[in-house]
Formats: structure tokens, sequence, C-alpha cells
């Protein structure tokens, strides 16, 4: 097709022999075309799809992938792409799919992804942002000891036993807090309570627990990050003062998941699924959609191990947060709770869970798949706890190391339309190799510096790989989210602090 943005977008484009329709300033729908059983419906305004389908960014195979998905046996609803939507193994990244084992529905590890419960926790704090300037490159420097990032870290290392990773992978977080590493109230504000049922270890393999021994408490490499962070701009001050989230507040956004273990689960049960979907004869568009029946064995065996590896995910997250208190403890000289260190919520991006929701004027119990998309309950609904009830789940939404991240609450807009879902973060738009070649030369730690961003980081590549270009304004990503209605803006947060695997 032609580029998009060489003048006003028409209200009915066609990529890679896919017609897109628009629907209104902020969706675009693929109609059932071919062997789809439901339409596709991505979330996009004219200058994001412009920006999807520009050349040499995946957004063609991202659009194509979301009408794959709607070719699965058992789907409900509509395939949907976020607007942060772009090319992943299977599902594209951005992608949300429910199926009903009533209909022959399936579970997908392409929809769930190898970065099992990639997620993101939120610590606010009473700190102004005055307050932690001045101890800002002490304080990088000692979350960098404490918290290991990237892969082989030599920092400081939490060295479980075999026995100790099978209980993570049944109690989640709730293994951290019986240890003392965190407290109740961590629990109440994470999704699951940091704990899904259904987790089954035995369906984990050897190596993928000898993978997880190390792991417990570190960020990883790539596109995760712990970064300090400060208030900068409220949009709705009622709901950010009950969150703890005041002009200046100084916060930490924690960015990680299930690390070696869960990558080591996803490309075990890849080949299961392959032989799975070959056993039962279910037509795939593309084999990296590989999947089995929900009521199969297979499905079964998949979604305890995929469960025990969000599980793993939660308590990983939840072991960072304690050695992030810590090393503000020990640089501020004072006990986290007097500076008012609370949790405002963890979610989880990678994921297929069971959840009842309305479809067709019924309840139904349904497998959600959310591959790069983040759970946005809206309010009154019975998993909140008291504090939200009346507000909405709070949704986390990071952007690039230099820009901002967002705030939002789920709405009841996101559970009618997307199985109460929205978008993750900002979406790439440049890959990993060609951000890389763009910045040779560039002299990018003090480029931060210069902005006022301490980073912090094991190599100069991955800084490289992560540098702002390389990926989409996430304002733009949650302009579109507040504008379909998919999720509330309530505060926008500014870097302060970097730390990269």
């Amino acid at each position: 097709m032609s580029s998009p943005r060489a003048g006003a977008m028409a209200s009915s484009i066609t990529v890679g022999g896919l017609e897109l329709r628009r629907l209104d300033p902020f969706r675009w729908v693929i109609p059932r075309q071919g062997p789809m059983r439901v339409e596709g419906l991505v979330y996009a305004d004219e200058s994001l799809m412009g920006d999807i389908l520009a050349p040499g960014h995946g957004g063609e195979e991202a659009v194509r992938q979301v009408a794959n998905v709607a070719c699965l046996p058992g789907i409900v609803g509509r395939s949907i792409g976020m607007p942060d939507l772009h090319w992943g193994y299977g599902f594209a990244i951005g992608g949300v799919a429910a199926f009903d084992p009533n209909e022959g529905g399936v579970v997908s590890p392409g929809g769930v992804g190898y970065d099992i419960n990639c997620g993101v926790r939120l610590l606010r704090s009473d700190l102004s942002r005055e307050e932690v300037l001045p101890h800002l490159p002490p304080l990088m420097d000692q979350i960098m000891r404490d918290v290991p990032a990237g892969v082989g870290s030599r920092y400081r290392k939490l060295e479980l036993t075999e026995s100790q990773v099978r209980e993570v992978l049944v109690e989640g977080a709730s293994w951290n807090v019986r240890n003392g590493y965190g407290t109740e109230d961590d629990l109440d504000r994470t999704e699951g309570r940091g704990r899904l049922r259904g987790a089954d270890p035995d369906q984990v393999s050897p190596r993928a627990i000898q993978r997880g021994r190390p792991q417990l408490g570190t960020v990883g490499s790539g596109n995760h990050f712990i970064e300090l962070g400060f208030v900068d701009e409220i949009y709705e001050e009622d709901a950010a003062h009950r969150l703890g989230l005041d002009p200046g507040t100084v916060c930490v956004l924690i960015h990680s998941g299930s690390r070696g273990l869960g990558y080591q689960i996803c490309d075990d049960y890849l080949e299961v699924m392959n032989q799975a979907a070959a056993h039962h004869r279910i037509e795939l568009p593309d084999r990296q959609l590989a999947c089995a029946p929900l009521n199969s064995p297979e499905a079964e065996r998949y979604l305890g191990a995929m469960t025990a590896a969000a599980n793993y995910a939660f308590a990983n997250r939840q072991m960072m947060a304690f050695r992030v208190r810590e090393a503000f403890q020990r640089v501020l000289g004072r006990p986290w709770e007097k500076m008012g260190m609370t949790q405002v919520y963890d979610v989880a991006h990678n994921i297929a869970k069971w959840e009842t929701h309305e479809v067709d004027g019924g309840e139904r119990r349904l497998c959600v798949h959310r591959k790069g998309a983040t759970r946005a309950l809206p309010p009154g609904h019975p998993e909140l706890i008291p504090l939200y009830q009346e507000l909405g789940q709070p949704v986390l939404i990071p952007g690039d190391m230099a820009r901002y991240s967002y705030v939002l609450l789920g709405t009841e807009g996101a559970y009618r339309e997307t199985f109460g879902s929205t978008c993750h973060g900002a979406g790439r738009r440049m890959s990993r190799r060609a951000a890389k070649k763009s910045v040779a030369g560039r002299s990018l730690r003090n480029e931060f510096r210069d902005l006022g961003i301490e980073v912090r980081a094991h190599s100069h590549a991955t800084i490289a790989e992560e540098v702002p270009e390389a990926y989409k304004d996430v304002a733009e990503v949650v302009d579109v989210v507040a504008g379909a209605g998919i999720g509330k803006k309530v505060v926008r947060l500014h870097p302060m602090g970097v730390l990269k695997g």
C-alpha cells in the first residue's frame, strides 16, 4: 500500500491482502475473510496506524497475525490488536483473544509468549523529586548492586534450591511474604494476589527449574528495567490522590518476568503443541500458533506449567521490590516504611487465564490470552480490593527511557469490548539491530545525563537497543486507549534513573 502518512487515511485500506475498515477515530475492523471465524479489531488513530504500517516496522505482519488468530477454533468476540501492536511469535505483541472450551476453544503458547507473565509493578513513596535528586547517582549505583540485571550478572544473587523453586511455582509472591521479603499489603495490590491457582510444578521440566534457581529477584535483559521517576502531570486529581500519586511523588517501576524458567517452559511446550495440533486435526494459519483444545491433556499440562511460571514471575518482581526498598534504606538512611514506599499495583502482560465474561448476552468461562496486553478491570469488579472498588484496577503503561510512563484505570468499556484488557507499553518501531545501528558513535550515557536521567546498564549495547527512537511515543498509544474508552488516564510519570539489563 502507499504511505499511510501521505494524506488523510481512507475509511478502508488494504494491508497485505487484508481489508481494514475504519469504524471511528480509534478503531479499525478486519472483516471476516477466508478462514477467519470472527472479526479482527485494531485500536489506532490515523497517526498511529501510519506508524504501525510504516515500512520496516513489521506492522503489516502484526495485522496479519491478528487475522490469523481469528482463525483459531473456539475464539469468541473478536481477535484484538492494541495500539502498541507489533510483530511477535504467533500472536502479535499487543494481541488479545478469548476461547470457549465448549466450542472447541484452544490454548496457544504463542498467545502468551516466551516471557510468561512479563509484567510491571509500581511502588510509590512519600519522597519528593527534590529530596531524591541529590542522592540519585549513589541510589542508582546501590540498586544496580542489589538487583542483578542482564545475563550472567556478577552482583548479588539469591540461589534457590530445587525444592524452593517448586515452592515458588505454587505459592508465587506469597512465598516471598512467608519468608520476610514483602508484606500482605503487597499481595493485596498484586493481580491475583501474586498467586494464580492451578500451578503444577510436575509439568515443569528439570531444565526449566534449574534455570530458575539463580534468577529470582533479577531484572533480565532486553526491554526489562527498573525505573525511578516522579509524577509530573495529573489528569484525574481525586483518583491520583487516592492512589498516593500526588504531584512530584517519587515512584519506582519494575518491569520483568519469569526469566529463563518461563522461556524454557514455552520452548518445551511448543513441540508438544505442534504434535497436539496435528493429533486433534487443527488447521493452523501459522505454525507458530500451535495449540491444543482446552479440554485436552496437552492443554492441561501446558496451563499447569504456564501458571507455575506466572507465579515465579510475581515472586521475581516481589523480590526486586524488596531489594529496591533496601537500596533506598541504605542510601537515604531511613526505613522504607518511614518513606512510605508502598505498592500501587502489579500486573501481568503475557498470560492465559480462566475468566468469566459476558458474550452474546450470557456469561461464559473463557481462557483469555493477553500477549503484550494488560488486564484492566472496571470499578466494582469482585477481584478488586476495597481501595480500588470505586476507582477500577490500576493499569501501568511504561514508555521509553527518556520520555514518560502512565498510570491508568480500568473501565467498563474495556470490560465490555476487550475482555477487560488494554495496551501494555509503547510498542517497538525499530528492531534491536536497527536501533543499535542508528546510534553508532553516540555517547548515550552522556545524552541521558544531559536530560537529567541517570542510566545504569551492564553494556552499551543494551542502552543502544532501547533508545527512545526505537519505540512509538507512548503518549499517542495512551491517547488512543483513552479515546476508545478502554482505559482512563490518571497520571504521567517522568524518568529520573533507569537500570537496564
